[in-house]
């Protein structure tokens, strides 16, 4: 039996549901989702295996015209992406014009690797508009397989996967057969408190904001984590606090359930809020963070 391997870079401009098509795909949450920009910051890797085959799926950040260190780093990892795929799937939704991010998109147009035009969010939108949308795509990358989805009612993944898998060139596994993801855990576990500011605060904060795991450590009855969030700003140290520590104890109490429904036990989790200075803009602190 042939063995088919691959990896398949999952690129796009922000909010267009990357993240819920990798999470869709893999069929585990791998990636946070919001409704904000610039949502997911690193690329993420999800595997998926079977007997004759191995996935290997990235997601990564949002198209955009870096203002700041850590955007340039999440435009290296969309390059990086770009560079090293055998299969692109390039996602645009019913929402967003064909011509957005147009110098972007022909990078992609013309690189090298195999591409599939996913057009999300389906359910947003007619029959009719949905055919004009996909003949404005027909011309812009004539001969590229476009599929219509809707990434969050998971309809026409299944097809989408089948596509994907007749795309796999012949190839080794590159990961156990048994591994979900590139990440280690507590990655996992600040992205989980990171998801949880996404959704309660507005304006610049969820972007100011880098999570630190100080210390993890399995006890017999739980784990005790304590985590460090990072704000760039003076000012944003009590708006992430809130009123009372009313805002913080909300977040913490949120991302624990979570934690402990990703890690299977129970945990107890201290948050703690820092100032490190436009660390957005700074090579050493981006390199600690992981960028």
């Amino acid at each position: 039996m042939k063995h088919r391997s691959g990896f398949v870079n999952i690129l796009g401009n922000p909010n267009v549901g990357k993240s819920t098509l990798m999470n869709s795909l893999v069929g585990e949450k791998l990636s946070i989702i919001t409704s904000k920009m610039q949502t997911t910051r690193h690329r993420i890797m999800g595997i998926v295996s079977g007997d004759d085959f191995q996935i290997v799926y990235s997601d990564t950040p949002g198209i955009l015209n870096p203002k700041y260190l850590l955007q340039e780093s999440m435009m290296k990892a969309v390059s990086g992406a770009l560079s090293d795929a055998d299969l692109v799937v390039y996602v645009t939704d019913v929402i967003e014009s064909v011509n957005k991010n147009s110098d972007y998109l022909r990078k992609i147009i013309d690189a090298e690797a195999e591409k599939i035009i996913v057009i999300n969010k389906i359910d947003l939108t007619s029959g009719e508009k949905l055919d004009k949308l996909y003949e404005l795509w027909e011309g812009m990358v004539p001969g590229t397989q476009i599929v219509p989805i809707s990434a969050l009612n998971n309809f026409n993944v299944d097809n989408l996967l089948k596509l994907i898998l007749s795309r796999l060139p012949e190839g080794p596994e590159y990961f156990p057969k048994d591994q979900l993801t590139d990440r280690h855990e507590r990655f996992f576990i600040t992205e989980i408190i990171r998801e949880k500011i996404l959704v309660h605060y507005q304006k610049e904060i969820p972007y100011s904001v880098e999570i630190e795991i100080e210390s993890y450590k399995d006890e017999k009855s739980l784990t005790r984590i304590r985590a460090i969030i990072h704000v760039a700003r003076e000012s944003q140290k009590g708006i992430i606090i809130g009123h009372k520590g009313l805002m913080l104890k909300r977040v913490g109490s949120e991302a624990r359930k979570d934690i402990e429904e990703f890690i299977g036990r129970k945990v107890f989790l201290e948050l703690f809020v820092k100032v490190r200075k436009e660390w957005r803009d700074d090579t050493r602190s981006l390199k600690m963070f992981g960028y």
